[in-house]
């Protein structure tokens, strides 16, 4: 019998396809979402856009605001430092003053 109207996958959809099964096979134990919810573990994408809407937009999208790659690396580890509750001062804790041009 002949099976009308049914096409074979071309080779790349193929692939696309493998690289989704191999994706969601070597995901599973995140997307059991009632114990990760237990957990209250983040599901979903909204606790990721607002840290980038507080650490990158604030500073780059404000009038007159703007930098080359370097510069904008290191303000946005700056602010990622200040924003994140207790890193400051981690960060100044562990930072050996002699190793940022011999301060002290």
């Amino acid at each position: 019998m002949k099976r009308a109207g049914r096409k074979r996958l071309t080779a790349d959809s193929k692939e696309k396809v493998k690289d989704a099964i191999r994706y969601f096979t070597h995901h599973r134990s995140m997307m059991d979402y009632a114990p990760n919810r237990e957990k209250h573990f983040a599901i979903g994408s909204g606790v990721t856009e607002a840290a980038c809407k507080t650490l990158i937009e604030q500073r780059l999208c404000r009038s007159g605001m703007r930098g080359k790659d370097k510069g904008l690396k290191t303000v946005l580890s700056l602010r990622a430092l200040v924003l994140t509750q207790g890193r400051w001062q981690q960060f100044w804790e562990r930072i050996n003053p002699c190793e940022i041009g011999g301060l002290v």
